[in-house]
């Protein structure tokens, strides 16, 4: 018998193959965003990432200064071509179906939160379950999926590139989420970062002697964005990724997606909360919730016609936008972004071009070509965008290194060697003048 996902999967490989014959049939495909962002703003690297030129957009800064030079010399953008850079609808179904090899082991350990609910953090073990001791002064990396909760193929890839690299990977599952079980009848919102919180100070207790970073992908990173700026200078990370992130929640939302990929995502999720139909009908109408025929329909359902505190749409979103307090983020933020993402949109109204121009937390590496999450070459690793994450992390170790060296300043969180008090990471100011 097939199971649901292999129907989902077949379904979404026959309506891309659909669309490919089609776009065949009428031409060069278009893409996305094409002409939409300032082609001289920002700094260009000497070399092309994958399939196009990439450039940096931030606010002048010693740190910035020294991750164009890092990323700039950096293998991960001088990577081989994608042969069909111009298809991302092709990227994004290589990057939904793609399995990393080896598929990683993974250790669940359930969090129990104030008000009884769960969240899951899976660590990346390795193909022989090998995991280093609580002790360790790895750095550990917080990989956050999307805001359907499925941790892609891309995203196991990237842990165990870090797992290879010496990082600690640990995947983060909401309420709900990826088998993670459903103990009380609610679910976490787009951007409320709760329940992140309790996770990130449960891995500071944890590993109090490790630097914590994070990453995102897609539409999870609305609540790592939201995290950041509602923690400022007490998120406890010492630097953070977001590969092609979703800013404005509402806007991507009410856009909607392509039918390709909103619909898969859609079915997954139906498919996950059905199984708790039982519990969600005390909170939700449960009948609307799974007629639901887009992800607005499905995220009002869920959390504006509630049966005990109904609220309006735009209520809603004040309350979780990603970057409703991004004024307030104090740790460094590196934002990969395609101009052809066909999921979050075209760059002239999905970027917030200014927040990176004003910051000197947030740092847009944009490229012409990578779709959505998948900044594909081939090759080792399939996936230069994985590389730079991780060559930017490094950077980031070596710019504090260097930076503590030439202040005599203590040294919190040592990146590779034994910390120091005061244990909770502290981020200079003048590290982004």
């Amino acid at each position: 018998m097939v199971s649901p996902e292999g129907l989902v999967a077949a379904a979404v490989v026959l309506a891309s193959l659909a669309l490919l014959a089609w776009h065949f049939w009428a031409g060069r495909p278009e893409v996305p965003g094409d002409g939409d962002e300032e082609e001289e703003e920002g700094i260009p690297f000497a070399a092309g990432a994958g399939s196009g030129r990439c450039r940096l957009l931030c606010k002048p800064s010693a740190l910035a200064q020294h991750l164009v030079g890092s990323l700039g010399r950096s293998a991960a953008l001088q990577g081989g071509r994608w042969p069909w850079p111009c298809w991302p609808q092709l990227q994004m179904l290589r990057q939904l179906l793609q399995l990393p090899e080896p598929e990683p082991a993974v250790a669940r350990e359930l969090l129990q939160l104030p008000d009884s609910g769960l969240v899951a953090l899976d660590w990346l073990v390795g193909p022989r379950g090998a995991r280093g001791g609580g002790g360790s002064p790895s750095p550990v990396l917080l990989l956050i999926p999307n805001a359907a909760g499925k941790v892609t193929g891309g995203l196991l890839q990237l842990g165990l590139r870090a797992l290879e690299r010496g990082f600690v990977p640990v995947i983060f599952n909401r309420r709900g989420h990826n088998g993670c079980p459903l103990t009380t009848p609610r679910l976490q919102p787009f951007g409320d970062p709760g329940d992140l919180r309790e996770a990130v100070t449960y891995l500071c207790c944890r590993y109090p002697a490790a630097p914590l970073l994070a990453v995102s992908e897609g539409s999870g990173s609305g609540l790592l964005l939201a995290y950041l700026g509602e923690s400022g200078s007490s998120s406890r990370l010492a630097a953070a990724a977001c590969l092609s992130p979703v800013f404005r929640g509402r806007d991507w939302f009410e856009a909607g997606m392509p039918w390709l990929y909103e619909w898969p995502l859609l079915l997954h999720l139906k498919r996950g909360l059905s199984r708790y139909a039982g519990s969600l009908a005390e909170a939700v109408d449960v009948d609307r919730l799974l007629g639901s025929r887009s992800l607005r329909e499905l995220e009002e359902a869920l959390f504006c016609r509630t049966k005990s505190h109904p609220t309006s749409w735009e209520a809603y979103w004040e309350r979780n936008e990603p970057l409703r307090d991004a004024d307030e983020a104090a740790v460094p933020v590196l934002c990969l972004c395609s101009a052809d993402d066909p999921v979050r949109g075209p760059p002239a109204r999905s970027l917030p071009l200014e927040l990176f121009r004003s910051s000197p937390y947030f740092f847009l590496l944009l490229t012409p070509r990578g779709g959505h999450c998948g900044f594909p070459r081939w090759g080792p690793g399939r996936c230069w965008g994985h590389e730079a994450v991780l060559e930017y992390f490094r950077a980031m170790a070596e710019f504090l290194r260097a930076e503590e060296r030439r202040k005599g300043l203590p040294r919190p969180r040592r990146w590779g060697g034994p910390a120091v008090e005061p244990p909770v990471f502290t981020w200079q100011r003048s590290y982004t003048r």
